[in-house]
């Protein structure tokens, strides 16, 4: 489905979209779709997002957003990337569907600018979707200078939660704005790198690449 939202924003028709990946059916290429997506990719209900893909040297990456701010940047072959987007269409009552707005527009030149080392901030606005306590984690997480890390025991000191360790990790590992929330700069007390969404290979690299700044 990442292969087909990037053909049909590069202009491809969903039938051609449809042939690329493999899917000899429609009917079977739009139940597909709906199942990831919530919606079929010709038509939308309810809350409408936008998705589009943004290629960068650690893979490719999907985005979901609407005209106010970004709800979603994660890895394609993110580990539960599929429930991630089922969660986000419960939750918002909404249909995403392949297309571009000035917030998709917005991301993907700052991930550019990342991967190039040419900016590690971001100022595109983001909607953060979650509990109350998952939000003060992600928060804090951004408060995190790129080129250094913190354990969750710090974190779960800084929001003044000390014997929520385990609820940091949890709320860590819901992130779903990859990178923006800098949930790969959280590691454990003992040093080691701990557990990360996109893979530890992906979450050396990313510690590595903010250091070279």
């Amino acid at each position: 489905m990442g292969l087909a939202l990037k053909h049909i924003k590069g202009g491809n028709t969903v039938i051609d979209a449809q042939l690329n990946i493999g899917y000899e059916s429609s009917s079977g290429f739009r139940d597909a779709f709906s199942k990831i997506m919530g919606t079929a990719p010709t038509r939308a209900n309810h809350l409408i997002l936008k998705a589009a893909w943004l290629d960068t040297k650690l893979g490719p990456m999907i985005a979901i957003a609407d005209e106010q701010g970004l709800y979603l940047l994660e890895f394609i072959d993110r580990r539960g990337l599929e429930n991630e987007v089922k969660k986000l269409i419960k939750i918002l009552n909404a249909a995403i569907i392949p297309g571009e707005t000035n917030i998709l527009k917005s991301i993907e030149f700052e991930i550019a600018d990342y991967f190039d080392q040419q900016k590690f901030v971001f100022n595109t606005p983001i909607h953060l979707i979650g509990s109350s306590f998952q939000n003060k984690v992600w928060n804090e997480l951004r408060t995190i200078p790129p080129g250094e890390t913190r354990s969750y025991l710090e974190i779960a000191k800084s929001i003044n939660a000390p014997t929520a360790c385990r609820a940091v990790a949890r709320a860590n590992g819901a992130n779903q704005l990859a990178i923006i929330v800098p949930c790969h700069r959280v590691i454990n007390s003992n040093g080691e790198l701990g557990g990360y969404g996109g893979g530890i290979v992906r979450k050396q690299w990313l510690l590595e690449h903010e250091k070279i700044k």
